[in-house]
């Protein structure tokens, strides 16, 4: 019911800028919370951003607050995270992933039964 296809990863030194996107199917899209969450190599699966149906509530980690924009374009199916001064530790596979319900109140990627593939996003300094 819910396909989800990131793209928009690769490589950027540090300070730069990276917009992902997450495009979107199903008619439940527009309806459900979605969240992008990362993993870094030899570390767990971490959470990033979240954005509600409407788009009017967001949240995000603290090691991405005031760097990084999650948004939605319900008419294009398609969420975004746009991550400016991009810094070693961002360095991660980031993926989006769809919620069950309006919006989340926790960071628990349990919430998300939904996963796209995956966008490698790399770092250099």
């Amino acid at each position: 019911q819910v396909q989800l296809v990131e793209s928009g990863g690769g490589l950027v030194q540090a300070g730069g800028s990276l917009r992902l996107s997450c495009a979107a199917s199903g008619r439940t899209f527009s309806s459900y919370a979605m969240g992008w969450f990362r993993q870094a190599p030899g570390k767990e699966r971490e959470f990033v951003a979240a954005i509600n149906w409407s788009g009017d509530r967001t949240s995000y980690s603290n090691s991405v607050k005031g760097r990084f924009t999650i948004s939605r374009d319900s008419a294009k199916n398609t969420v975004y995270l746009q991550m400016n001064s991009l810094q070693p530790e961002d360095m991660a596979v980031y993926s989006c992933a769809v919620a069950n319900k309006p919006w989340v109140t926790t960071t628990s990627q349990y919430e998300y039964p939904y996963w796209g593939q995956g966008t490698q996003v790399t770092v250099s300094s």
